[in-house]
């Protein structure tokens, strides 16, 4: 068994700018299944890429709607077989479509 050590943090931004986590994922796919689907449309959403067990600034850091530099940010992880080609592809996909940007 793979033990995983980078997650993803999923917080909603309200539009008075107060976030709050709302879900914390080991894999893309359970990002995309569990934390993209339950985000309150009026909301903003930062994702946010971390190590466990770290007091290092987290690894990267992006909000919607653009998710600025995310594509380019993920291919350092697929390099690194941290995360597949295919898996980065459909969680910016997943996000283009959520917010209606075009890659």
């Amino acid at each position: 068994m793979m033990f995983r050590r980078l997650y993803w943090v999923v917080e909603e931004v309200d539009t008075s700018g107060r976030s709050q986590v709302t879900g914390v994922y080991t894999s893309i796919q359970d990002l995309i299944k569990h934390g993209l689907c339950g985000v309150d449309a009026g909301n903003e959403i930062r994702l946010t890429l971390t190590k466990l067990d770290s007091s290092k600034p987290p690894l990267g850091c992006w909000r919607s709607p653009k998710f600025d530099e995310l594509e380019t940010a993920l291919e350092e992880y697929i390099r690194t077989d941290e995360f597949t080609e295919e898996q980065c592809k459909s969680l910016c996909d997943e996000l283009h479509k959520m917010y209606q940007v075009t890659a």
